[in-house]
């Protein structure tokens, strides 16, 4: 049995997607606990980067989603996002400062960053072991830099649920184990929910306390060790032995 706080949740009860005559997501129910990481997977176009822009409301969908939020009752929860796709042109003179002080500060970057902005950026740097990134242009990143600098935007406040899209498709090995590393310690840390849509099953056997295989509904849920031994994996990646 996860480890739980035992104060908080996310309940996902008869979700559905659609798109016109087109089913996205068919009754989708999920349970997911605080300090538990829940891996998604599944073929192209299994419905799985809509399961996160559904959750946060940034598509329709019928069904019910609610929460249990530790310490605050009756409160909408925190949600921090990393989307799928992210896209910085290479010569852009915007560093690591500027985009979190965008996003932190009250007033517009071009008139300068404060000291207090600055710390604050470094302390959203520091949850992600990402300090010595923030004066770098974000074109000169790596794959594996730039999503350690969206982790501690969706980090920035610390939210109750945390959805990761793909978050290493531009990354190598060691920027993967490094990431998932990051964020299991996040995990145990702040007590967190935590849903991630990956195609890594290798990169994500080691942290996932739950995976779901999906395509359009949940084809197989359980220990990732379950479910990539369930023969129905061998179906919906048409998968001959």
């Amino acid at each position: 049995m996860q480890n739980t706080c035992g104060h908080c949740c996310t309940r996902i009860e008869n979700l559905s997607v659609r798109f016109g005559n087109n089913s996205v997501l068919e009754n989708i129910h999920l349970h997911l606990n605080c300090r538990e990481i829940l891996a998604v997977i599944g073929p192209n176009g299994a419905g799985k980067s809509s399961l996160l822009r559904a959750i946060i409301g940034e598509i329709p969908s019928t069904g019910k989603i609610t929460y249990t939020v530790k310490g605050r009752p009756g409160e909408k929860p925190r949600i921090g996002y990393v989307p799928q796709k992210i896209n910085f042109a290479s010569d852009s003179p915007v560093s690591v400062l500027d985009l979190l002080a965008a996003a932190l500060a009250c007033g517009p970057v071009c008139m300068g960053v404060g000291k207090h902005t600055r710390e604050t950026a470094m302390e959203a740097l520091a949850k992600v072991d990402s300090q010595k990134l923030i004066d770098k242009r974000i074109g000169e990143l790596s794959g594996g830099e730039l999503q350690r600098v969206m982790l501690a935007l969706a980090m920035t406040p610390v939210p109750d649920l945390l959805l990761l899209d793909e978050p290493l498709s531009a990354a190598d090995i060691n920027a993967t184990t490094n990431f998932y590393e990051i964020v299991n310690n996040l995990k145990k840390q702040y007590d967190i929910s935590i849903i991630i849509v990956t195609h890594n099953l290798q990169g994500i056997l080691p942290y996932a306390d739950r995976m779901i295989l999906l395509n359009r509904a949940i084809i197989a849920e359980g220990s990732p060790q379950e479910v990539l031994a369930d023969k129905k994996m061998l179906e919906v990646f048409q998968i001959s032995l």
